[in-house]
């Protein structure tokens, strides 16, 4: 016999059933939903085919249980009559929740757990096996291969890790043949966030169904969203060794009074009246001192975490289940195969960076239940570091996306919403984020990027415009500042203020200035416009009343001579030395424009463009690595990258 002792259950419930240990049952008759009888008939449809390494992603809820114990007698032995079945899975609760759909299902098998000290025979007709203890000595010995023709993996996204592989690779399905057993994995999240490929393990995933599509079609409960900000700053909390937001330091970030006292406000004004809310922390620390909280503004709140005594977990999730308490407050441990369906509220006070983590926590509450009308998932929304995701995003939608009460539907018709508007903005604005309109200005902005300050003041596409509209040889400074020189050392300056205000200055040189003077007089208003080219076309009449004629204009004849020696030496400073400027490579015209630049601030401007280019590189990079990880968490029926 197999001993098995449990928090939960009586002991003896786990006593290995036999036909001499057990008086056969009638097995508990389940009517499958159409989409389960879909999914088995999927898995039977690749195993007819001749493949082995099965995936199915079914949303929490779902009764994905079910699904992998109607498998068992439906699919058929292997060649060489192996008719055993493993049920493989990585936590206490998930075993003791195999077992008795198993039990329920095929009172007449026989059915062992391998787990802590209860030890398997190897020789019944199901195992229900924690992986930990399956690969701990020689205890996977005793399991031939060749016996069996199901392995069954649940919450399957962790089926790359060490212990799984060693039992794949014990069973044959690390590279299976005709002989090896099937292996079907099942998640509500077929996906992992750090970047390990399932399928090193899993080739085909053969069915998908999320929880938008369950609950439109009222298999979950519907849920209405909340995001509340938390005033929490996460934008230097470093990322662990799974990508995730590393726990220490994201516990120091949320973990605050200010935080915790807003988190539980939040929840008093948005779900007071909900009956059992779930709360999700960082870790321990973040448990205690939320439960805290919530007990200092009158609310009977209790934890579980992964140090709370198995017969206090046991008792406080009964309690909760019964509705003796409304709050029940965790870190880590409700994350998966939990089944309290009276949740009716899910309070996310940890900010993720994983999506299936964010699923994962909002999944705990989308199971049906007599009486419950919906489930209220209220978000504490910290600040926005790149790669955050919080409900929002789920529906494509910005994750500083504040929403109130809003529904699955409605979410999706806001997200729906917000691609229009993107889609239109890139018709407007020239269809890239570089692209941007310059608010009251005619023009637009293109970021350009400049290797050397002498890329910048050579580049001329900023000229373009304002020598479209005018004569005069106007050099652009700065992305709104335009200026004209004479050969006086006069400078007149179109600058655009703000929206419809666009000046015109005057700034005269000074003769005979001292080395502590400035070489500048005060400059003086000429002019005062609403458009641009009104400006330009005033500074215009200005400067042909004030000026000769023959110093400002771009088509003189001397600007298109060679440049002076003076100018090319001056030039030269800016370029390299292998590759110096001579005086026919240059006209005078041009160099003069160039010099212009670099008197009225083109290497502080050069500066600020290579700052500018190394900090939207960075947040480029960010967005490409959370990029990345979305697509990795992306589930998508079909062949599985290893």
């Amino acid at each position: 016999m197999t001993k098995h002792e449990s928090p939960l259950e009586d002991p003896q419930a786990y006593i290995s059933t036999s036909s001499h240990a057990h008086t056969p049952e009638e097995p508990v008759r389940i009517r499958l939903r159409e989409y389960q009888e879909d999914c088995i008939r999927s898995v039977l449809s690749y195993l007819d085919k001749g493949h082995k390494r099965l995936g199915i992603s079914l949303a929490t809820g779902s009764g994905k249980t079910v699904i992998f114990t109607q498998l068992i007698d439906r699919v058929p032995p292997t060649p060489q009559d192996g008719t055993q079945t493993l049920i493989l899975v990585h936590r206490r609760e998930l075993v003791e929740q195999a077992y008795r759909h198993c039990r329920d299902a095929y009172p007449s098998k026989t059915i062992d757990i391998e787990m802590g000290t209860s030890h398997a025979t190897g020789v019944a007709d199901i195992t229900v096996a924690s992986v930990r203890s399956l690969c701990s000595a020689d205890r996977i010995a005793k399991f031939d291969p060749e016996r069996f023709k199901l392995v069954l993996v649940d919450e399957a996204h962790h089926i790359v890790a060490p212990g799984y592989m060693d039992t794949l690779r014990h069973f044959g399905l690390l590279d299976p043949t005709d002989a090896s057993p099937a292996l079907v994995g099942v998640s509500a999240t077929m996906s992992r966030f750090d970047g390990m490929r399932l399928g090193a393990a899993i080739d085909h995933l053969v069915y998908h169904k999320d929880y938008v599509d369950m609950i439109g079609e009222k298999w979950l409960s519907n849920v209405i969203f909340t995001t509340v900000q938390s005033k929490a700053d996460v934008s230097r909390v470093r990322a662990g060794a799974n990508g995730d937001f590393q726990s220490g330091e994201l516990s120091r970030a949320v973990n605050t009074d200010q935080a915790n006292d807003i988190t539980v406000r939040a929840w008093l004004a948005r779900a007071g009246n909900r009956r059992s809310t779930i709360a999700f922390c960082v870790d321990i620390a973040h448990v205690v001192d939320l439960t805290n909280t919530f007990r200092k503004h009158g609310v009977d709140a209790r934890f579980v975490t992964g140090e709370t005594p198995k017969i206090d977990r046991g008792q406080r999730l009964d309690g909760f289940r019964a509705g003796e308490f409304p709050v029940l407050v965790n870190c880590g441990v409700f994350t998966e195969g939990t089944d309290v369906p009276n949740i009716d509220c899910v309070l996310l006070a940890r900010p993720t960076k994983s999506r299936n983590l964010l699923v994962q926590m909002i999944g705990r509450g989308m199971r049906l239940f007599s009486g419950k009308e919906n489930c209220h998932v209220i978000d504490m929304v910290a600040s926005l570091a790149t790669g955050i995701v919080t409900t929002p995003t789920l529906f494509g939608l910005d994750p500083a996306e504040l929403v109130q009460e809003a529904n699955v539907e409605e979410m999706k018709a806001i997200g729906d919403g917000k691609k229009g508007e993107g889609r239109r903005a890139e018709e407007l604005g020239g269809g890239s984020p570089e692209h941007l309109k310059s608010a009251g200005s005619s023009r637009s902005i293109t970021f350009t990027d400049y290797d050397s300050v002498f890329d910048l003041i050579e580049d001329t596409s900023g000229e373009r415009h304002i020598r479209a509209i005018s004569p005069l040889a106007w050099v652009q400074v700065a992305p709104e500042r335009y200026v004209l020189s004479t050969k006086t050392g006069d400078v007149l300056t179109i600058e655009e203020m703000g929206e419809k205000d666009y000046e015109v200055r005057l700034t005269r040189k000074v003769l005979g200035s001292g080395p502590r003077q400035s070489p500048f007089m005060r400059p003086r208003k000429v002019a005062s416009t609403e458009t641009f080219q009104d400006a330009v076309h005033a500074a215009d009449t200005f400067a042909t009343k004030t000026f000769p004629y023959h110093s400002i204009h771009a088509e003189q004849g001397w600007r298109k001579a060679a440049a002076s020696a003076a100018q090319v030496a001056f030039l030269n400073k800016l370029r390299p030395s292998s590759k110096p400027l001579q005086p026919t490579d240059i006209t005078k015209g041009r160099a003069g424009d160039m010099i212009t630049k670099i008197k009225h601030g083109a290497k502080g401007r050069f500066g600020k463009i290579e700052a500018e280019t190394k900090r939207r590189q960075r947040v480029k990079t960010r967005e490409e690595k959370a990029e990345s990880v979305r697509m990795r968490e992306d589930v998508r029926v079909g062949p599985l990258l290893g």
